[in-house]
């Protein structure tokens, strides 16, 4: 069984957790190049920013990766306190690493996507599920830690008799690692979504989109996206 940080090899047969956003793409991407990319999952979960759904659709088709949509909206609707499922909660602006942005901690988020990506993985055939977190996403989401993959992994085995495992490549790269990998990837930048808050065009203010644009510019990555203001 591959260990949950191992980049994809030849001979998997992976599930991409396909947010829409930057970093999932350039993950479904690099699994495409690779031969390894055999389904991609989206969720709704009644995130304020459900406009990723809709970025992860166009992704998917660019890459001929079939996608298949999850609906975890009832799930969602119970987690209030969160920026992103509670309408109550405004989004923060400001920087990414800001105390303030722990308004958009999920709670137990990446655990519930990936145990219900990891069933329809071994309905379908896959044995790993890939997710994007990466280093950056350490210090705020607990369940983006190494510690918190190598665990769910370990439980996905156990849950699946050794079927599906859980791999998260970019555990020990940044956004900005991830932003050049995209650029050498040709990953189609403009059809992707960061944007906590949701609207007609990246609002430029959020944690997501400043991090976006600063790790675009950090990489040498040209930079496509409408901001309704641009970040400094």
């Amino acid at each position: 069984m591959t260990t949950p940080t191992t980049v994809a090899h030849s001979f998997a047969r992976d599930l991409v957790l396909l947010s829409g956003g930057m970093d999932s793409s350039t993950l479904l991407a690099e699994a495409a190049q690779t031969g390894t990319a055999r389904l991609a999952v989206s969720i709704d979960y009644g995130q304020r920013h459900v406009r990723e759904i809709a970025a992860a659709v166009v992704v998917a088709v660019h890459y001929g990766v079939e996608l298949v949509a999850l609906d975890l909206t009832g799930w969602g609707s119970r987690l209030t306190g969160s920026a992103l499922t509670d309408p109550n909660v405004e989004v923060p602006h400001g920087h990414y690493a800001d105390e303030s942005m722990r308004a958009t901690v999920v709670p137990n988020r990446n655990a519930t996507l990936l145990s219900a990506a990891a069933g329809v993985a071994q309905a379908r055939g896959c044995d790993r599920v890939l997710t994007a977190v990466h280093a950056g996403d350490h210090p705020i989401y607990p369940d983006c830690r190494p510690e918190f993959i190598a665990a769910i992994a370990r439980a996905t085995e156990l849950a699946t008799d050794g079927a599906v495992t859980i791999a998260a490549p970019f555990t020990h790269q940044t956004k900005t690692d991830i932003a050049r990998l995209a650029g050498k990837l040709g990953v189609p930048i403009a059809l992707t979504w960061s944007c906590y808050e949701g609207g007609d065009a990246h609002c430029g203010q959020c944690g997501t989109c400043i991090e976006r644009r600063e790790a675009l510019r950090d990489a040498g990555v040209p930079d496509p996206t409408a901001y309704a203001v641009v970040p400094a």
